[in-house]
């Protein structure tokens, strides 16, 4: 199986290395701005051509947005507006024109209804001091030395990675591994390399290959499992608030820079502000550890898993659970699990939204028509039934996985899944019932809506 995958491993540039970079991810933005700006005035002036009575045939020629119309436009204008341009490789422009086309047509898809999710806004300037630092090369001498310890970039040269390569290095020896393209990026005060590759992934099998489990994610617990078992929340933004906080406040009392009166800032206030950086970047690692750990042990023990179809965004609108429920990150599990499960030959089946899988009873099927959040063990009113929420629901989504085997590839409404929930004073509204079918990548989404896109990740 042929899927694309990402490999990341960090650098140690010298002085000279890091300096080179930074003057190839600011070559990416000024080419990104210039063209910006260009797209811009163009769009103005047909706008003001056509108030004042001109035909469409007369109007000032558009500008393509694709990323070879800006190309030929970039090519035409750089010997005036960067005469250095031949410091540079020409993959450091291309970074720059290729985030700008795909930023217009993800607008202009956003504005036309095509593009799903929160609409996209008209691409912005970017800033020096604002945008992190990158470049993406696709063509010339990218490869791994043979020490497994330095890349190759063109016109960067050799540089050093802080850990070994053997990673990749060994699929890339083996033939099973094609290098598209590799991006240099800093995050968290630190440079890193990133390589997409093409990967030919050898047919796997669970462990268990008739196993069904559901996972049932939450804030007390981060996954509680049908078999019973509850994985605990970590919280590593929480224990890392204090010492975040202390470095935050002590941030405003350094001399910032400010763009009003064109002040730049101190070197006090720029190394207490890498520091808080870090602070960040250590809890998304530290956190981005332990999902994927979770996550791989899911996929590579189950053959099909169970996963709610939740509306994270609107949970981040309660204030006093928002940090927390961000903090759990929900969506990456979600995400993981599902190029994972693909790896390794399973199955990952997402339950309609509106499926109640808490308030189902997992013995007798009866629904409750309120759960309040602080009751924290589901009680059955039919059958006595008492039992952690969280496990019941788990057992429910598990049992959702049974009922799309028995009715085949065929929709299946969720029981209990005709109406929302009914809120204060209001009535709740009829609604068509919830159904799932099996997409051809195995992942099954809900309301009958399919993919056969292919999504890959890697940690």
């Amino acid at each position: 199986m042929k899927t694309f995958q990402a490999y990341r491993f960090a650098l140690d540039l010298t002085s000279r290395q890091e300096l080179d970079v930074l003057a190839h991810a600011g070559a990416a933005r000024v080419a990104h701005n210039w063209a910006l700006a260009r797209v811009k005035a163009v769009m103005d002036q047909r706008s003001a051509e056509r108030s004042y009575g001109v035909p469409d045939e007369l109007l000032t020629p558009s500008l393509h947005w694709s990323l070879a119309g800006l190309r030929k436009a970039w090519n035409a204008a750089k010997p005036a507006v960067a005469p250095w341009w031949g410091e540079v490789s020409k993959e450091a422009f291309n970074t720059g024109l290729d985030a700008l086309a795909r930023g217009l047509k993800n607008w202009a898809d956003s504005r036309q209804g095509v593009r799903a999710g929160r609409p996209a806004g008209f691409p912005r300037f970017k800033s020096r001091r604002r945008t992190a630092p990158s470049v993406r090369f696709t063509t010339g001498a990218i490869r791994v030395e043979p020490d497994r310890m330095h890349v190759v970039l063109p016109r960067l040269g050799r540089l050093k990675l802080h850990e070994s390569a053997r990673r990749l290095a060994r699929r890339l020896d083996n033939g099973t591994a094609r290098i598209m393209s590799a991006t240099v990026r800093r995050d968290g005060g630190r440079w890193h390399v990133s390589f997409t590759v093409e990967v030919e992934r050898a047919e796997r099998v669970p462990a268990r290959p008739q196993s069904v489990v559901g996972v049932d994610v939450g804030i007390t617990h981060l996954a509680v499992l049908s078999t019973g078992e509850m994985v605990g929340n970590p919280r590593h933004l929480l224990d890392a608030q204090q010492r975040v906080r202390s470095w935050g406040r002590a941030l405003p009392r350094k001399t910032g820079p400010d763009r009003r009166t064109g002040r730049r800032a101190s070197k006090r206030w720029e190394r207490a502000a890498a520091r808080l950086g870090r602070a960040h970047a250590r809890v998304a690692n530290v956190r981005r550890d332990g999902l994927h750990k979770l996550t791989t042990r899911l996929a590579r023990e189950h053959a099909t898993i169970v996963v709610e179809d939740l509306n994270v965004a609107g949970m981040l609108r309660n204030r006093r659970l928002a940090r927390n429920i961000a903090d759990a990150a929900f969506a990456e599990i979600r995400w993981y699990l599902t190029y994972k499960t693909l790896w390794n030959g399973g199955r990952l089946v997402v339950a309609d939204r509106w499926y109640p899988s808490s308030k189902t009873c997992s013995g007798c099927g009866a629904v409750k028509a309120k759960l309040a959040l602080s009751e924290r063990e589901y009680e059955c009113e039919a059958c006595g039934l008492v039992l952690d929420r969280d496990h019941n629901a788990a057992l429910n989504l598990a049992a959702l996985a049974a009922d799309l085997d028995t009715a085949g590839s065929g929709p299946v409404a969720a029981r209990g899944a005709d109406q929302k929930t009914r809120i204060r004073g209001q009535v709740a509204k009829k609604r068509e019932p919830g159904t799932a079918s099996v997409g051809q990548t195995g992942t099954v989404l809900p309301q009958g809506r399919t993919t056969n896109r292919v999504l890959t990740k890697t940690h």
